[in-house]
């Protein structure tokens, strides 16, 4: 299911960057006012802000956004001293996979990274794990992890 630009009507475009950025700023609005020094927020993305996909073509600029929010709101927020960062995964097998697309897109959904696979959600996990940690992460600030399967990500 391939939709072009002209058939994303104004009413889906307004829902999925409601749903894809807007949460994540008003998330964070209202969650600064209760961090402290050594806090971390940590966005979600997708390789798709980076290579782009035209089979999504709304939903890839909202991945796009975060990005840049994630960037900016990291040199607002480096004198307080809260991190933020973001993980860029690739494809990844979750309950959306087989309810969202037909049999032949689900067979080959992750087999274009180099890994021939789409990713586990465990194989993605220790990103957060990492950039929540002060201890390991701690000049870690405004920057995307890409686990994608070897897929080249220009960031």
């Amino acid at each position: 299911m391939k939709f072009s630009i002209e058939d994303i009507s104004q009413e889906q475009l307004e829902r999925v960057f409601r749903t894809n950025i807007f949460a994540y700023f008003f998330m964070a609005k209202h969650a600064v006012k209760h961090m402290k020094e050594g806090s971390s927020i940590i966005n979600t993305t997708s390789v798709n802000a980076y290579k782009g996909n035209a089979i999504v073509l709304d939903y890839t600029a909202t991945k796009g956004a975060i990005v840049s929010f994630t960037r900016a709101l990291a040199l607002e927020l480096v004198n307080k001293g809260i991190r933020v960062n973001g993980v860029a995964p690739g494809p990844v097998w979750t309950p959306a996979q087989p309810d969202t697309y037909n049999e032949d897109t689900v067979t080959k959904f992750g087999k274009e990274t180099p890994t021939g696979r789409a990713a586990q959600p465990h194989e993605i996990a220790p990103c957060y794990i990492f950039l929540a940690n002060q201890n390991y992460s701690s000049y870690f600030t405004g920057q995307v992890l890409h686990p994608n399967g070897g897929m080249i990500a220009n960031t």
